[in-house]
């Protein structure tokens, strides 16, 4: 039985889980990339990287996670799986009072549920291999923030897994690792503005008068503190540090105040910490002053 090089990635087709994937392989990693999309298999492919395997990958359909298994069994046999990076992730933002219960399900469901379900599914490889589990989270999972109640609590809830598999793997040398980003800067302003006004053009016009400005300071504080971020290689050389250390820390934040803010929001009297994260986000109001917004 021979060592594995072997790593399966989700969510790789763009933004951090493709820097991964492309940063896996330069190091002499055998990479599976996970993508939901066949016009996002091509696009790896074009890259012609020998390492880099485009795999069909969604981890909500349980279909595509038994045909992925068995397609990497089939490529790894005895030696099973070095690693799997569980990046997939969406993220559904908004007022907790107007968002459709249906996308805080689908928010939970891409951001929990399935990357419960990819590990549990690829868990007998990583065995043979003794392989490691890198889970990607976020700073946010240590605070909440206004309008990112759904995410924020997807990326807590991920992370307390995370803490329970890291135990619960030891007795069979299987790594658990999470890596914690901070203000990553990505190329996907225009395309976070377009999502933020189709979401406040779901809301009601009742919905709009109470929330839609205070949602638009969010999302415009949110783009001044990605633009000050690191890029997303500098996340992807800490996954490759994770996978390849002698001896992994269990927990890795990366970017601008990902150790800093955690720490302040949690120590922090309630109501200083309540007050500092509206401002920092450009929605504070006094206690009980607003009645509609504009």
């Amino acid at each position: 039985m021979g060592v594995s090089d072997a790593v399966v990635v989700t969510g790789a087709s763009s933004g951090m889980g493709k820097a991964f994937a492309l940063r896996l392989a330069e190091r002499g990693f055998t990479v599976f990339a996970g993508v939901r999309k066949e016009r996002d298999a091509q696009a790896l492919r074009e890259i012609g990287s020998p390492r880099l395997m485009p795999l069909i990958l969604d981890v909500t359909d349980e279909r595509t996670i038994s045909d992925a298994v068995r397609t990497v069994g089939d490529a790894v046999g005895g030696a099973g799986l070095a690693g799997l990076v569980n990046n997939a992730g969406i993220a559904v933002t908004g007022p907790i009072e107007l968002v459709p219960l249906q996308e805080l399900r689908r928010q939970f469901e891409v951001n929990v549920f399935g990357q419960v379900a990819v590990t549990q599914a690829f868990l007998p490889l990583l065995r043979a291999a003794r392989g490691r589990i890198v889970n990607v989270g976020s700073v946010g999972a240590k605070f909440a923030l206004p309008f990112g109640g759904g995410l924020n609590s997807s990326k807590a809830a991920f992370e307390s897994i995370s803490d329970s598999m890291r135990m619960e793997l030891r007795p069979w040398g299987i790594r658990v690792l999470l890596v914690s980003p901070g203000s990553i800067r990505t190329a996907a302003e225009a395309k976070l503005l377009a999502d933020s006004e189709a979401t406040v053009a779901s809301f009601s016009a009742d919905g709009k008068a109470l929330y839609a400005s205070s949602y638009r300071a969010f999302v415009r504080a949110l783009l001044r503190l990605e633009s000050r971020g690191v890029g997303p290689e500098v996340v992807a050389d800490t996954v490759v540090r994770a996978l390849t250390a002698r001896n992994p820390k269990r927990h890795y934040p990366v970017g601008p105040k990902s150790r800093l803010l955690p720490l302040l929001f949690t120590t922090l009297p309630g109501a200083v910490a309540d007050a500092l994260r509206l401002r920092l986000f450009g929605v504070y109001r006094p206690f009980g002053a607003a009645t509609h917004q504009t």
